[in-house]
């Protein structure tokens, strides 16, 4: 569309006349052309004496041009370009495009305050149109020209007809090609020369709210925390910086204030990752040879123990079983090792075996299976067909010392070591621990002959060797159980209730479900252990499961042979600490599920107490068993991948019959 002068109507152009004074409009015609011609110069930019001011449209300026040049000039109609295809390039991360689109902000900012300048580029109005948009209150003309910079090419080199003069002045219609690249170039963002414009300062965007650090387990749950020694660094770099990722690691770590304003989040990630900082003089300062309970850096000390464990507080599971020799094994152990009432996995787990199955190898596989990833297996022994395992979180492996483990047979004339006793012993922080799982002899009336397996197995089991003692002054050569800190006892110890079978049955008949009071009042281990004639120092949790033996296998009923045993509660998990209410029992069930042996598994979860150590004691060096490790898990892959397919296979499998 044209305007009766004949010239193109252009929206939004900011061109105006001069704010010093309103004599423009009464200057000759010729005097107006002589004054573009010299003000052009050999660039072919019209400038201005004064800067134009604002909100005057195109067409009244060209109204001050004189009747001889309208009549000459001819200008061709504009047609609108379509913006051109971006240029195909290497796919940037969000990383990278936050980082370039910061240091656009960066570079404007500089180049726009530089006071040496007497004009902006058109490259930094350019860089400055790609950014967010300004926050704060902009000048119009600003606003006018990052509008119109928007629907401009980016190469200034490719403009529309008006984006460039051809640099001619012998005649007037190179004069209007000039005037009209003139307003080109102000329709492309171009500085005036009289006035350089000034933009809103650009302000980052605003932070977003801190993220909650939700793991699953709560006892690590600040595992990521700062050092105290190391706070300025998110003081100084909350100061001098803002968020420019919007990734979750990268959150992470603008929000902990561990960025400088000289790097990038790439070389960021490189140095840091989520791990705390750590200056190069505090390397040189600290020594972690000889380790102290209050050493800053310690390995096994109270700063690292605070961090792992705020509460200073782990999750214990353990469990015994008696399999009776069976080959089988069951399909699916989820329901012993993970019952569904705690709402977090243990931090370590501790499976004793009495009468294990013959593949040993083959127990432990499938106890990795279960266990997954997140677990390794630190130590395992076996005397005859007792197993032990100990599994951790792989996190915690570098705070254990060397594993030690001894034996103790109570039948000598057996060529196979079906009773007796296993221990495994070592030290987590500065906590000692020590397992034992035992089968003691078997008999409804051999009493004596159990507490004689017990007297033996606390005397010649010879715990710990190399592993120095926590508290030497509160041991005693003659019980092993007095040199560590926490004693976790459990197995097969065969003590039964002192009743009839009929009597015991109807008790359980009244009580089908956990009032199981009035049995316990025939238990035999109760009765001793009050006694103080085994197990002295030793605690049990209450007890609200049905006796885990003797069941008929693969049923839920009691022994229906003709030997008509009596139930009793045979397996057991006893506990005892050198400091009070360092132990805290948790649960204490039996695992109903498993049915492939006369003797249902029970298991009991413990919170406990530890100690922060000194780094001087013989530790594991993160030592587990890898070739474990990787059966287990490739195990673990190829039931998910064989579960899914076979769900598949039951979706595709639907047959439509058509009568």
């Amino acid at each position: 569309m044209s305007t009766p002068n004949g010239f193109p109507q252009h929206s939004g152009a900011c061109v105006t006349r001069s704010t010093e004074s309103g004599a423009v409009q009464d200057l000759h015609a010729k005097k107006a052309g002589k004054a573009a011609k010299k003000e052009a110069g050999g660039n072919g930019v019209l400038t201005f004496e004064d800067p134009p001011s604002i909100g005057t449209s195109l067409n009244e300026t060209l109204k001050l041009l004189p009747d001889e040049f309208k009549a000459h000039v001819k200008i061709k109609s504009i047609t609108p370009r379509p913006p051109r295809k971006p240029r195909l390039e290497r796919a940037a991360s969000l990383d990278e495009k936050s980082w370039r689109r910061w240091r656009r902000f960066r570079t404007s900012q500089e180049s726009l305050t530089d006071p040496n300048e007497t004009s902006s580029s058109n490259g930094s109005l350019q860089e400055a149109s790609l950014s967010p948009p300004v926050r704060g209150r902009a000048s119009p003309c600003h606003q006018c020209c990052q509008q119109n910079s928007l629907h401009s090419s980016p190469d200034a080199s490719e403009a529309g007809p008006m984006g460039k003069s051809r640099g001619g002045t012998s005649d007037l219609g190179k004069r209007a090609s000039e005037i009209s690249s003139a307003f080109g170039g102000l329709l492309r963002g171009k500085a005036f020369a009289g006035g350089k414009p000034r933009l809103s300062q650009i302000m980052p965007a605003r932070p977003l709210p801190p993220m909650e650090f939700n793991v699953a387990s709560h006892t690590l749950r600040t595992a990521n925390r700062i050092d105290s020694d190391c706070m300025d660094y998110r003081h100084y770099s909350q100061h001098k910086f803002g968020r420019v990722s919007s990734s979750l690691s990268d959150t992470r770590l603008h929000g902990n204030g561990m960025v400088y304003d000289n790097c990038s989040t790439d070389s960021m990630k490189s140095t840091f990752s989520l791990l705390t900082p750590i200056r190069s003089k505090d390397v040189r300062s600290r020594s972690y040879l000889e380790g102290s309970l209050l050493a800053t850096g310690a390995l096994l000390g109270a700063e690292e123990l605070s961090r792992y464990f705020p509460d200073r507080n782990i999750g214990i599971f353990v469990a015994t079983w008696n399999m009776q020799g069976q080959k089988e094994l069951p399909v699916n152990l989820d329901d012993f090792l993970l019952p569904t009432d705690p709402d977090y996995a243990q931090d370590m787990y501790v499976i004793g075996v009495q009468e294990g199955c013959p593949d040993r190898r083959e127990w432990e596989i499938r106890l990795q299976e279960t266990l997954g990833p997140h677990y390794v297996m630190l130590y395992s022994a076996a005397h005859g067909v007792l197993y032990m395992s100990v599994f951790i979180r792989r996190d915690l492996i570098w705070f254990c010392s060397e594993v030690e483990y001894a034996t103790v047979t109570t039948r000598i004339v057996s060529q196979i070591k079906t009773k007796g006793a296993l221990g495994i012993c070592f030290t987590f922080f500065g906590t000692s621990f020590l397992f034992i799982t035992s089968h003691f002899t078997s008999g409804d009336s051999k009493v004596n002959e159990r507490k004689l397996d017990y007297n033996k197995t606390i005397q010649a089991l010879t715990l710990p060797k190399n592993v120095p003692d926590t508290n030497p002054y509160r041991s005693s050569s003659n019980d092993v159980t007095t040199r560590f800190d926490e004693v976790f006892w459990f197995g097969d110890f065969n003590f039964r209730l002192n009743k009839d079978r009929e009597t015991v049955d109807s008790i359980l008949n009244q009580n089908p479900e956990t009032d199981v009071s009035k049995l316990l009042a025939y238990d035999q281990l109760t009765s001793e252990m009050s006694r103080g004639t085994i197990f002295k120092g030793f605690q049990e949790a209450d007890i609200n499961f049905r006796p885990s033996y003797k069941f008929d296998i693969g049923k839920d009923s009691y022994d229906t042979t003709s030997k008509q045993r009596t139930p009793s509660y045979t397996d057991r998990v006893v506990y005892r600490s050198r400091y009070r209410d360092d132990i805290h029992a948790v649960k204490y069930s039996s695992c109903s599920v498993i049915k492939t042996s006369d003797h249902r598994p029970v298991f009991a979860l413990f919170r406990v107490k530890v100690r922060p150590g000194r780094d001087n004691i013989p530790l594991a060096a993160g030592q587990f068993d890898r070739e474990l490790y990787l059966i287990g898990i490739k195990r673990r892959i190829t039931r998910e991948l064989q579960k899914r397919q076979e769900q598949k296979d039951q979706k595709s499998s639907s047959i439509c019959s058509v009568s």
